[in-house]
């Protein structure tokens, strides 16, 4: 209770920044478990094809969250950012009905993650900037559980569509209604006041602005993405196990449910714990669910409990993340490091996106999850090696391991 009357005192932006994240999500998750459905049975792709697609789009978002971030920190404006990121998304979007080739398909997802990357970081700076650091992981905690909503709500309409016989294209038509209201609510928001930094030195490339600590995390959550490839290889590899094409959706809206319910406490928990506990655990168990699901049998009833603490692993740190983040950068240049941030876990992507395709496809769906699996648990050790210098850059309420 005393939970939620806390949420209920979050500022204004908090509330409409999420409300967007979860329209959008159930833009986008309507879509995301359809993807690999769409490319193997209408455009006669394989894995190579999605990894190279998944990867190239999270890549070009990548840069583009820096570049993003930076003249947010030099305009103090993330409005327009945000604005023209979600109108190029509901514009891309449902183009996919009328593909007839999977380049075509990279093509669109490109323009989608176009959008993407200049909205992140300046929406992510600008939530850091209404709540204060104490109120750091609740904000985060509760934009990423509105997104989860979205990716229950998603797939669920996605799942009802197709058992009314609805063609897949007509579904990825059906997607620019709640991208149209995306846009209309991003147009509400209001920017933070506060000092320009248009004095700010010129951005280069080994930017010193960042501290230590900051560059030693960005390793970190490196090593991490390298072995996070896209979702859409869960969803392939549960067509593997026995899950039946038409009831994917109704998995993946399950595994949402679970960071939906469970972000936005374990989020304002890192607030009181510190965040390094969270992310370890999170960052473990992703590496165990990666394993096992390499080697676990056709059928098996321990398909759901995997995906169960997968989704409990997305709780447990996609908000702290970036609370994270926004306790190791400075007022000025937190625009610069969400950039930073948003560009090397996205570039990241690319190869692993990539490298597990490939080793999907030319060798077996064991050799990619185990693969995914070590880098996770690389990245939780190599956490536990650097906690000193962590902790000692954040204030003591922060920095409990």
């Amino acid at each position: 209770m005393r939970l939620f009357k806390t949420l209920a005192r979050l500022p204004r932006t908090v509330w409409l920044i999420g409300l967007i994240s979860l329209l959008n999500d159930s833009a986008s998750e309507m879509l995301y478990p359809l993807i690999p459905l769409y490319l193997s049975a209408v455009l006669m792709a394989g894995p190579k094809a999605l990894g190279l697609i998944e990867g190239v789009a999270e890549a070009t978002a990548s840069l583009l969250k820096l570049f993003s971030g930076v003249l947010m920190d030099r305009t103090r404006r993330a409005k327009p950012w945000i604005v023209v990121g979600y109108g190029l998304v509901g514009l891309g979007r449902p183009l996919i009905a009328f593909v007839t080739s999977w380049p075509w398909l990279m093509l669109i997802r490109f323009s989608d993650r176009v959008g993407k990357g200049l909205r992140t970081s300046p929406r992510d700076a600008l939530l850091a900037a209404v709540v204060g650091p104490n109120q750091r992981g609740l904000a985060f905690g509760f934009h990423r559980a509105m997104d989860n909503a979205g990716a229950v709500v998603g797939p669920l309409v996605a799942w009802a569509l197709l058992a009314s016989d609805i063609p897949l294209k007509e579904i990825f038509l059906w997607s620019a209604v709640p991208a149209s209201l995306c846009v209309i609510l991003a147009l509400c928001l209001k920017d933070e006041p506060g000092e320009s930094f248009e004095h700010l030195p010129k951005f280069n490339w080994r930017d010193h602005r960042i501290s230590s600590a900051m560059k030693r995390y960005l390793v970190v959550v490196g090593i991490f993405s390298l072995g996070n490839a896209s979702n859409m290889f869960l969803l392939l590899r549960a067509g593997d196990l026995g899950i039946a094409q038409q009831d994917i959706p109704l998995l993946w809206a399950a595994v949402s449910v679970i960071p939906t319910l469970f972000s936005t406490p374990l989020a304002a928990w890192s607030d009181r714990i510190g965040r390094l506990r969270l992310l370890f655990a999170g960052y473990a168990a992703y590496g165990v669910v990666y394993i096992v699901l390499a080697y676990l049998g056709h059928g098996s009833l321990w398909l759901f409990a995997l995906y169960a603490l997968y989704g409990l692993f997305l709780a447990a740190t996609e908000g702290v993340e970036k609370a994270m983040v926004a306790d190791l950068a400075d007022k000025a240049h937190q625009g610069t490091a969400f950039g930073w941030f948003n560009m090397i876990t996205g570039l990241c992507l690319l190869p692993a996106s990539i490298v597990f395709g490939w080793l999907y496809q030319d060798y077996s769906a064991e050799f990619a999850f185990v693969f995914s699996g070590v880098c996770a648990l690389g990245s939780a050790v190599l956490m536990v090696f650097w906690w000193k210098t962590f902790n000692a850059s954040l204030k003591p309420h922060q920095s409990q391991f």
